[in-house]
């Protein structure tokens, strides 16, 4: 919901940075590398009782999930490599937040509980499967009241409060199944109104099978606007 809203105020919020970073020699991958040393820091933070430092780390972590693409922006670097790297580091930085939270609730408060960031960890996963595997088919599958930055600012506030910690879980896992819920919805109907015209049309002239198997258009723009993204 943030991402879709606001992600373009930010990219353009922190052009300026980006440029200046890019004098210093850093690329984006150091970005996200020093993302994910963070990540396992504030793992370690949080499963150690350190919420709050926790909490800090988290937020350096998602500045350097921020600045990585403006970095790759202004120094002309985004490709389809630096995308599938970051990717797979936000989702193992996201394993190793939720997993510090569950180590945190193993050592002080014994018993199922732990179980509880682990089902949000599992169900965010599958938000973003459900991402890959629609636009990997041709169909979008972004949107929902739970992504990514819904659940770091949530979570975040549970860092910052702990009372708040285990009812902030509770409800980011019933947003998150909610998500998913909505996500499926929107690829399966999607699915459904392609698929009867593309059935059709190789019914009718074999050759129009190949013409409908090339990318259409709008098709075309996002891979290109993926290629020129490195972010998610």
């Amino acid at each position: 919901m943030l991402d879709g809203r606001f992600r373009a105020t930010v990219d353009k919020g922190v052009e300026p940075i980006g440029e200046g970073i890019k004098k210093t020699g850093l690329t984006a991958d150091h970005f996200t590398i020093l993302g994910l040393v963070l990540s396992v820091a504030s793992c370690v933070a949080i499963g150690t009782g350190h919420l709050r430092l926790g909490l800090l780390l988290v937020v350096l972590t998602g500045l350097c999930d921020t600045f990585d693409g403006a970095v790759a922006k202004a120094s002309g670097t985004s490709s389809i490599r630096g995308a599938f790297f970051d990717s797979v580091a936000d989702r193992v930085s996201d394993s190793l937040l939720f997993f510090g939270v569950a180590w945190y609730f193993t050592v002080t408060e014994p018993g199922p509980l732990a179980l509880l960031p682990m089902a949000v960890l599992a169900s965010s996963s599958v938000i973003s499967y459900q991402r890959a595997k629609a636009e990997s088919l041709g169909l979008a599958a972004k949107g929902g009241i739970m992504e990514r930055a819904e659940r770091i600012i949530l979570l975040s506030l549970g860092l910052l409060f702990e009372a708040l910690l285990v009812p902030v879980l509770v409800i980011m896992l019933a947003l998150t199944m909610f998500t998913a819920a909505q996500r499926f919805v929107k690829v399966w109907r999607a699915a459904g109104q392609d698929r009867p015209v593309a059935a059709r049309a190789s019914r009718r002239n074999p050759r129009r099978r190949t013409r409908a198997s090339r990318p259409t258009v709008a098709e075309r723009r996002e891979n290109w606007r993926r290629r020129n993204d490195r972010r998610r």
